[in-house]
Formats: structure tokens, sequence, C-alpha cells
């Protein structure tokens, strides 16, 4: 396969990137206008970062594809996907496009559904589903777009310069970072109907965790070049999360629909992320442990580690959030800017006598909670497998 040339990172390389940040900055913004203000119009605010985020990734990656598609002799074509038996293009870039398209298709979609049943009642309406795997799609297509070039890098002896070469994969390693860190925001943002704080002690929680998480970090886990990869997108992950409602509490937002029963004057921020860098701090030091000694053809079988990974990530996630949710939900001192527990939609009554308490039905006798528990390791060692072979295939991915 031919290297890349010795020029720097592909411009569209940073473009989707940049998209894949504003489609999450976008959609928690949107839901934050949600909890806030309510169902607005097409183009409302949040809706315009979203609807960019997808226009930037579909117009450099459509760009990228056809000049290699009409650019006689390119020579990037003989390390592009060919599509069609017409075009030729990085997997990451085609990604982008059909995610690009499948967002903005959601869009007038949303927009009838709005008008004809009104204001949504849960987040994976058919409308954003559409948007949903539209981002994600999106979302991979940046992060396999950066992985291509990062495996490029690492199997190529001479790339660049001595002094140039390590600067580019320093950067490569960082975008994954961002990339991989984004996507899991998306994830959780999805999944966390189920894994608010008033779940923390219910089972459910730890089985949605199960089957979300041990998949995603230990793929890109493997898959990175960062000497501790879970653990930075883990932080990536809760910076993303967290920043947007730091900032945007701040700002004045009045309801425009009703009922009001809770009558605010800002934005309502979202949930403050899981302590996922806890977890991944130990799904990191055991791949040091037991994959350093992959060199020499010795590490163990891909079973034995995905039990070793999902155990011991399912064990150090029940004993962080069990304890932090009951601090999120239950504490005087996580009402606040940082922590974010004061949160509270307009239509939910500020009285209510759970608000700031474990209700009866979110709750689980022990007996309950350790057979639904002793269920998510099992499902956590088949998330863990699955993620392992994922990123077996990501280490190979160079097109």
């Amino acid at each position: 396969m031919q290297s890349i040339p010795r020029s720097t990172i592909p411009v569209y390389i940073y473009a989707v990137v940049f998209s894949s940040l504003c489609v999450v900055m976008g959609l928690l913004w949107d839901i934050m206008w949600h909890m806030s203000i309510g169902r607005d119009g097409l183009f409302a605010p949040p809706h315009v970062v979203i609807y960019v985020g997808a226009v930037v990734a579909g117009l450099f990656s459509a760009y990228r594809i056809l000049n290699l598609t009409f650019t006689r002799n390119h020579p990037g074509r003989t390390a592009a996907v060919p599509f069609w038996g017409v075009f030729f293009g990085p997997l990451g870039a085609m990604f982008c496009v059909w995610g690009a398209l499948a967002m903005l298709t959601s869009a007038p979609f949303d927009d009838w559904w709005h008008n004809t049943y009104g204001l949504d009642v849960q987040i994976l309406t058919p409308p954003h589903t559409i948007l949903a795997i539209g981002i994600m799609t999106l979302q991979f297509g940046a992060m396999v777009g950066v992985l291509a070039l990062q495996n490029q890098y690492r199997q190529t002896a001479v790339s660049a310069t001595n002094t140039e070469r390590p600067a580019r994969a320093r950067r490569l390693k960082w975008l994954f970072a961002i990339a991989a860190g984004l996507l899991l925001t998306m994830l959780f943002s999805l999944a966390s109907e189920s894994m608010g704080m008033w779940e923390s002690h219910h089972s459910e929680y730890y089985v949605t965790a199960a089957i979300v998480f041990p998949f995603y970090l230990l793929a890109v886990g493997r898959a990175s070049l960062l000497r501790w990869p879970i653990t930075t997108i883990a932080a990536v992950y809760m910076l993303a999360l967290a920043l947007p409602s730091w900032v945007i509490q701040n700002f004045p937002a009045t309801p425009r629909l009703g009922p009001v029963l809770n009558p605010i004057t800002h934005y309502q921020p979202f949930h403050f992320p899981m302590l996922l860098v806890v977890p991944a701090l130990v799904l990191d030091w055991l791949m040091h442990r037991f994959e350093k000694s992959s060199a020499d053809g010795h590490r163990l079988n891909d079973w034995l580690l995905a039990g070793l990974y999902a155990l011991a990530f399912m064990v150090m996630l029940l004993a962080i959030q069990w304890p932090f949710g009951e601090f999120l939900l239950t504490s005087p001192y996580a009402r606040n800017g940082v922590f974010l527990s004061y949160s509270w939609t307009y239509d939910s009554p500020p009285d209510w006598e759970y608000r700031y308490a474990f209700s009866p039905r979110k709750l689980q006798t022990a007996a309950d909670f350790w057979r639904g528990y002793g269920w998510s390791l099992l499902y956590a060692v088949i998330s863990a497998r699955i993620g392992l072979l994922w990123g077996n295939w990501m280490q190979r991915v160079q097109r």
C-alpha cells in the first residue's frame, strides 16, 4: 500500500472532527432547550449548530471523495475505497457523507412530527432515531478517518522527516481521542433515560452500562496509540458532557410551552457525567499489564481478557457510581452549578417528594438488585468480547 504523502494531515480530517464537536454541542444544547424552553422552530439555534456540523462534514467529505474520483492519477487513489464502481474515497469520508445525509433528512421529518404530534416525551422518537443514526455514522466516520491515518503512520517506516513524523502522529492520537470521546458522549446521551442519578441504585443502570460501555471503551482502547487511551477518552467524554451545561446554565431562558409548573428563568443543565475515568483507569492499567506481551505472542485469549476486563469495569463502576449517584441526588452540596443536581424541567412540579430522594419504584430488594447485577456481568463479558474484536478490526483500518 502506498504511504501517505509527507504533507500535513488532510483538512477534511480536521473538518469532520470539528463537525462531530458541533453536533454534540448542538444536541446537548437542544436537550437543555427542551428542558427549559420547549419546542421552537426548525431553525432553532441548537438545531442550526447540528445542521452546521452535518453540512461541514458532508461538504468536506464529499469534496475529498470527488477529488479522488475525478482527479486523474491521484496519488491517494490506491489507498481509497471504491464505491458503486464509480467513486473512490477514504472509508471515513464515506461514512461522514451518509451520516450527514441522514441528519439533514431527519430535520424536516422532525419538524413535521412536532407539528403533528406535539412535544417529545422521550429521546428516541422516529425522527430523532434517524438523527441519532446519522450523528453516530458521521462521528464514526470522523473516528475512522483519523484511525486510518494513524494506522498508516504506525506501519510506515518513513513517511516524513524525523522531526515532522512524531508531531503529526501526536496530533493524530489526540484527534482520535477527541473523536472517540465525542461519540462516547453521544452513546451516553442516548442511554441517559435509564442512567440518571435516580436509577443509580437500580440494576437497570448497571445492565445498560454493561451493554453500552465495555465494547466501546475496549475497542477504542485497543485501537488508540495513546499510553492511557481509555482514561483520556473517558475524560474527553466527561468534559464534552459537562462543559455545555456549565456554560449554558448561565444564560436566561423562559418556557414557551405549557403547562409551566416550574417557572424557571435560566437554562436547566443536563446530567452531570458518570465518573467513567475511574473504571477507565483500571481498564488501561489491565491492558498495560496483559497486552504488552502481545509482541512475543503470549497475550491471553481474548475471551479470558474480556472476562477480566468486564469484571474489573463493572466492579469499579458499582463502587464509584453507587455512592456518587446518591451524592448527586440527596446531598445539598450537589445542588449547584458544578454538579448540576438542581436542574429541573419547566413542566415538572418543583415540590415533587422524590426530587431529591430515591423513588420506591427506582429501588429494589437486595436479592433483586444482585440478580440483575449478576446478569449485567454476563452482558459486560459479551460486550467486552465484541469490543476487543472490533478493536482488532480498527487496528487494521488503513483506508
